[in-house]
């Protein structure tokens, strides 16, 4: 935002920052660390070497040899929030360098009980999440220099996983989408307050700026097809973002040892994690069905909790769907609607790249599979081929929040 006469920069950075939301960036983490402190040494070892490890099958051994840390050396939020980015990444390797047939069924103690104590000083669960894979795991490749410090080309991932150039397109092109949504952000605090004060052409500002966010998010999700390619996301990468609820290859959880004797079942990454389509869908007054709704509100406890408390923050204020309907004001009325259809957009053009990317992808890999012949020919993933890696019946569910999202216009 640029600086103005200060009336409008000061209650807007104080909603935010109250929310560990930032102005520039939104939820993603500001400037995320790239080292952990010195002790923590032997996990970064490891992670900066997770694609090679997994890939040769030696990165379980390699996280057996681990010395036991304690996560009590780790100072401040930027501090946990690159352990937990760092532990859950070897957690995912761990778990399934195997393959699906081959999945952990006990975490290591000397992984499990640090990666736990993590996860409890930040109020997240023990897996990677969007979080993790995104909100935390960039960098700029050079900070000062060419090409600009901002630009997409001078963006690259902390921590990687088996999948290259697609692995690192994945990640940034889901962080390009959290950018995109920024302005959308700061607009729909704008509006909570033109709601409250009754600004009407206040309001109608926001609600236009919120529609052209949305939009921009649609336009940087297209960039997808320009960076990621279907065979190696879906051959490659996808298992790393399985977790171990509603997984048929880990029907009873994962055993986090030295933390509980019993298995223990959290959901994979998942873009559901996002929180701002969740913000966005409280605004709005989106509601969706009961099973989605179920879904999405499980998959709330998978983001930082400061994030948690930004969406009920919104889901409490007066509603501005009944503020709308009952204004009588057929240009908030419009600009409420292009919000709307922005958003039904998104969700259509998201089934496109999941259609792309999983479905077309699959059938591909099937094929490709039955030409060939050999028992030791590897197979490709197929427990969560009908679903997402957050556990969600996927097209039922991507169709359903796209259906319920078109129902929220409102007719004159």
């Amino acid at each position: 935002m640029e600086a103005g006469n200060g009336t409008e920069e000061t209650p807007l950075a104080l909603a935010l920052g109250r929310f560990q939301l930032s102005e520039e960036y939104g939820f993603l983490l500001p400037q995320p660390l790239t080292e952990l402190p010195a002790p923590y040494g032997p996990w970064m070892e490891i992670a900066r070497d997770l694609p090679q490890l997994i890939t040769s099958r030696r990165l379980r051994s390699r996280v057996r040899q681990m010395p036991q840390l304690s996560a009590r050396h780790l100072r401040g939020r930027e501090e946990l929030h690159l352990a937990h980015l760092v532990l859950s990444f070897i957690t995912m390797g761990c778990v399934w360098q195997e393959g699906e047939e081959g999945a952990l069924k006990v975490l290591p103690r000397n992984l499990a009980v640090p990666f736990w104590e993590v996860s409890q000083a930040l109020g997240l669960p023990p897996i990677l999440s969007h979080a993790d894979f995104v909100l935390a795991n960039w960098r700029r490749k050079n900070p000062n220099g060419k090409p600009p410090p901002n630009s997409d080309r001078n963006l690259d991932t902390i921590i990687s996983l088996p999948g290259g150039e697609s692995l690192r397109g994945f990640v940034l092109v889901t962080l390009l989408v959290e950018k995109a949504a920024v302005p959308g952000i700061k607009a729909l605090v704008q509006a909570v307050g033109a709601r409250l004060r009754l600004e009407a052409g206040a309001l109608r500002g926001a609600l236009r700026e919120l529609a052209e966010a949305i939009a921009d998010m649609s336009r940087a999700l297209r960039r997808m097809h320009d960076y990621v390619d279907p065979t190696v996301f879906y051959t490659v990468i996808r298992i790393f973002l399985s977790g171990w609820k509603d997984n048929p290859a880990m029907p009873d959880g994962l055993i986090y040892e030295g933390v509980s004797e019993e298995p223990m079942a959290y959901s994979g990454g998942s873009a559901a994690q996002s929180t701002v389509l969740h913000a966005f869908d409280e605004l709005l007054g989106i509601r969706h069905s009961e099973e989605s709704t179920a879904f999405l509100h499980r998959m709330r406890d998978y983001m930082p909790p400061p994030h948690r408390a930004f969406v009920e923050e919104i889901r409490h204020a007066p509603s501005l769907r009944q503020h709308v309907l009952s204004s009588g004001d057929a240009g908030l009325r419009a600009a409420f609607n292009q919000c709307i259809s922005a958003l039904a957009d998104f969700r259509s053009y998201h089934i496109t790249i999941v259609t792309k990317y999983i479905t077309v992808a699959a059938a591909k890999a099937r094929a490709e599979l039955g030409d060939r012949a050999g028992p030791s020919v590897g197979k490709p993933p197929s427990a969560l081929e009908g679903k997402g890696t957050g556990g969600s019946h996927l097209f039922a569910f991507l169709k359903s929040v796209r259906d319920t999202t078109r129902e929220g216009l409102i007719s004159a």
